[in-house]
């Protein structure tokens, strides 16, 4: 069941769009911004409250990767995998945080402070290897910037 202030939310968004489906993207956001991902019963009444089907709402939900639909943990860390990236180093820099979380893609730490995962572009080539850990874009990395990149998120 949607809360009362996720429907407040997503309410507002609706304001914004000529019928409910156009703001799906924006109350699958809500829904993840509370509730840290987007589960199957969550899809379900969203997808309800919306007039769509639970499959188009999946297919939405699947399409953007920064919906997730399994339980991530408490910070996402994304690594640019563009070509920038990978002439800049990327490989160096996801072998380093793979080594130090133990973790590789998709997966996250055991204590379930991070979860790793791949984002096509993040559009900072001028800062190339980039990552972004909760939406904070970090780039020119190197393994001591990285460590205390990480220190940062408890």
């Amino acid at each position: 069941m949607l809360s009362s202030i996720e429907t407040a939310e997503i309410q507002a968004e609706l304001a914004h769009y000529g019928q409910k489906r156009g703001a799906c993207i924006e109350a699958l956001k809500v829904v993840q911004r509370h509730r840290g991902w987007v589960s199957d019963e969550s899809l379900n009444d969203l997808a309800e409250f919306l007039g769509m089907t639970v499959e188009d709402l999946d297919g939405v939900a699947t399409f953007y990767n920064l919906i997730f639909r399994k339980p991530v943990g408490r910070h996402v860390i994304l690594v640019c995998t563009s070509i920038s990236c990978h002439l800049m180093g990327f490989e160096d820099v996801l072998d380093y945080l793979g080594e130090k979380l133990g973790i590789g893609f998709g997966e996250t730490t055991p204590d379930e402070r991070f979860t790793l995962l791949p984002a096509v572009c993040l559009g900072a080539c001028d800062l190339a290897p980039a990552m972004m850990v909760d939406g904070d874009l970090h780039g020119e990395l190197d393994p001591q910037k990285i460590d205390a990149i990480l220190d940062g998120y408890a």
